[in-house]
């Protein structure tokens, strides 16, 4: 078992059209990680992990797991899901944000 398997649970329970951003999901492990540790774990994750639904505190996109220098990939499986973004590239977090904790 890999020692991010409670980053990919909590992940793989986000819905479609819903996002978290790395710190929130940090603060709910009970080991807790830094954002940039669940960053690290978003860009090794199994395939089965919807790791798009993963975005910075910002709501934006991060660095393209596919394509390092582009941030198009994860936008693109986000719109697909009903996620729409604003005219500087963020989504409302407000409005999108999933929360397991609540």
């Amino acid at each position: 078992m890999s020692a991010f398997e409670p980053v990919y649970d909590i992940v793989r329970a986000i819905p479609k059209g819903r996002v978290m951003t790395y710190g929130q999901i940090a603060k709910m492990l009970e080991r807790p990680l830094s954002p940039k540790a669940v960053g690290w774990a978003m860009s090794q994750c199994p395939e089965d992990v919807p790791w798009h639904r993963v975005v910075d505190a910002k709501g934006t996109c991060s660095r393209d797991r596919h394509d390092p220098t582009g941030r198009q990939t994860q936008r693109k499986k986000l719109e697909k899901e009903g996620v729409t973004f604003d005219e500087k590239g963020r989504l409302d977090l407000s409005a999108l944000r999933h929360r397991p904790e609540d």
